[in-house]
């Protein structure tokens, strides 16, 4: 099914900076808490991503992200997603993470 251009533009995707990450040993599979720093517009932002697989927690401190801002927040086990990160699914799900090629302003809109 297409999309018009204006659905399109409902989808709020922002630069932001993950400040944070955590373990989420209570995810049904193997996932990060992310606090993510989206500027400020938008402000902090929390997300549940299952991208283990590939990132370090380390790896991940600092990186910017492409992510979704205006999907209703999911409450994951004791956990509120606050944000959608983006990533490409490979065929074993694993997740490569979107992202600017350049270190840009947080917040700046996606389209």
């Amino acid at each position: 099914m297409d999309l018009t251009w204006s659905e399109f533009e409902r989808v709020e995707m922002r630069v932001g900076t993950i400040i944070q990450v955590d373990d989420f040993p209570e995810a049904r599979k193997p996932a990060y808490q992310l606090t993510i720093d989206f500027g400020t517009e938008i402000g902090i932002r929390k997300s549940s991503a299952q991208i283990t697989k590939r990132y370090t927690k380390e790896e991940l401190k600092d990186r910017q992200i492409v992510g979704v801002v205006n999907f209703p927040k999911k409450q994951i086990g004791r956990f509120m997603s606050e944000c959608l990160v983006i990533g490409a699914v490979g065929e074993e799900g694993d997740v490569v993470l979107l992202a600017p090629d350049f270190k840009i302003e947080n917040g700046l809109r996606i389209g």
